[in-house]
């Protein structure tokens, strides 16, 4: 489309028009019809020598660039320094004898000026062809408008990448939510809030690994394929190795791999992996999800929990420029103290009479069958009060608070309270009535350890698909010794949800889990 030729290394391919686009639109929609002409234009460009997909292109100014270093040019300026840009085309105006053309590139956007008597009639005509969402690249000299837009007047135009399908909001947008996390790289072009999330949630992670960094730990990566599902209760996916003819798990946590290295020395490590859990899916659930876990040697609870909060606090300051959020219209400041508040306590409060794990289990179900908290038959009493927190506590944690005192029944990895047997030094943070963050002292004692995990095989064989298994060789491990350590879990898409002030955790991740697309009829279709 430019004076550019591109070589190569095979002849040009012509492209066919067919009676029906690969989005199944019929020829003669809206949508099909502009298909069909851009591919035309494809095909006319391929027949002169022109490549409408080059190979590469170097350009000597990213678009930030260009207005970090003339963005204060006074209005109707002209100035003889050249540059080489690239972007994609958001916005054209076509005057007659004058193109105007919003490119964008990730950081910014600038305005290409183009003129029929700098360019020459066929080059201002390639122009003039171009579309919204063609990527093209630019050379010319920087000017601003009578106006004031900083703009690039330029010489010669290439098409780097045609766009042959248009942009959604030329023709039904992305009001969908469905279609924006199915489409979320029409999504990315369009959307500039959910650029703006993906930003929060790549410098908030950058910022967790600078603090833990400066604190003396190592980034280590543990296996994503368990010979055992364990670190969390959570019902696992189930693969099969054929070489080793051997049934292997997705992990459900990355804790028991990061405690072994503790045992070998390491002292402070920590990993943010993925994490996989076969359960539902929900404006809060994600069957993969990431995760930041920490050990630290010699620690305890405590120490977690003054990290939780700096790591948490930091990232709002390095992504945000501000502690200050918005929760359900409130502003919180997350460098205020974050309270601490007993799971029994709170639930006590809210039943008007005395909830502990100690209690017999029958007058516990009577209390939960009264505030419609769910359990099982084979719950004990950890359990019971775990769901009536989950039903009568969690919906008004609004501000950042610990949860702490968890029963052992449900903390099967967590040390038992220096001062009440019946529950663990364990915490977990809670905010906006969602779980951030879990912590605790670690159980380094491999007899009482292998007392838990057999609790916890037997509550599986009786059949609650959540529980865990016996982990030998993390046993065989903790024989060798492990020195007191605090170890934390953190929700990365939680926590990116908070800063990025979003609700729905598909908001966060850039390609979420959704259910698989239908044609009328039941087949598979493409997105339209």
């Amino acid at each position: 489309m430019s004076n550019l030729r591109v070589s190569r290394l095979r002849p040009p391919t012509t492209v066919a028009v067919v009676s029906e686009s690969p989005g199944n639109e019929p020829v003669g929609s809206g949508l099909a019809a502009e298909r069909v002409r851009r591919l035309a234009r494809v095909d006319e460009l391929r027949k002169r020598g022109d490549e409408p997909y080059p190979y590469r292109f170097d350009r000597s100014h990213t678009l930030a660039e260009v207005r970090r270093e003339w963005g204060a040019l006074e209005p109707g300026a002209e100035t003889g320094d050249e540059v080489t840009v690239a972007g994609r085309v958001m916005l054209l105006r076509d005057t007659g004898k004058l193109v105007f053309a919003t490119i964008r590139d990730r950081g910014a956007q600038v305005q290409l000026f183009a003129s029929k008597g700098v360019m020459g009639d066929a080059a201002f005509d390639d122009v003039k062809e171009l579309d919204l969402g063609d990527w093209v690249g630019a050379h010319g000299t920087i000017m601003t408008t009578r106006t004031g837009e900083l703009s690039v007047k330029v010489d010669r135009v290439q098409l780097l990448a045609k766009a042959v399908r248009p942009l959604p909001d030329k023709w039904h947008g992305l009001s969908d939510p469905d279609t924006r996390f199915r489409q979320r790289y029409a999504d990315l072009i369009v959307n500039e809030d959910a650029r703006r999330v993906f930003e929060i949630r790549h410098a908030t992670i950058a910022s967790f690994r600078r603090t833990l960094d400066a604190k003396g730990f190592i980034e280590v990566e543990t296996p994503v394929l368990h010979v055992e599902a364990g670190g969390a209760l959570a019902r696992p996916f189930t693969t099969h190795h054929n070489t080793l003819a051997m049934d292997l798990y997705l992990r459900i946590a990355l804790e028991l791999h990061l405690k072994r290295l503790i045992v070998g020395g390491l002292e402070r490590v920590f990993e943010i992996g993925r994490i996989f859990r076969n359960e539902g899916v929900s404006h809060r659930h994600n069957p993969e999800f990431t995760m930041m876990e920490l050990y630290q040697a010699f620690a305890d609870w405590n120490d977690v929990m003054a990290i939780t909060e700096e790591l948490i606090t930091q990232a709002a300051r390095d992504a945000l420029g501000t502690t200050i959020v918005t929760i359900r219209g409130q502003e919180v400041d997350l460098a205020d103290p974050w309270p601490r508040l007993s799971m029994s306590e709170a639930v006590s409060a809210a039943v008007g009479e005395r909830v502990h794990p100690s209690m017999a289990i029958e007058p516990l179900r009577a209390i939960a069958d009264r505030y419609g908290a769910t359990y099982e038959s084979t719950w004990g009493t950890g359990r019971i009060i775990e769901s009536l927190f989950e039903e009568v506590c969690e919906p008004g944690l609004v501000r950042p608070t610990f949860v702490i005192g968890h029963p052992v029944e449900i903390s099967p990895l967590a040390r038992v309270d220096r001062d009440d047997p019946y529950v663990t030094e364990r915490f977990e943070l809670f905010v906006d009535s969602r779980e951030l963050a879990n912590g605790y002292s670690e159980l380094n004692d491999p007899v009482e350890q292998r007392v838990r995990f057999e609790e916890e095989q037997a509550a599986k064989e009786a059949g609650d698909s959540e529980r865990g298994t016996v982990d030998e060789d993390y046993l065989r491990a903790l024989e060798y010794g492990m020195p007191p350590a605090g170890g934390l879990g953190i929700g990365m898409d939680r926590v990116s949800m908070l800063l990025a002030g979003v609700d729905n955790i598909r908001e966060v991740i850039l390609f979420p889990t959704l259910r698989r697309e239908q044609r009328s009829g039941g087949e598979d279709k493409e997105a339209p």
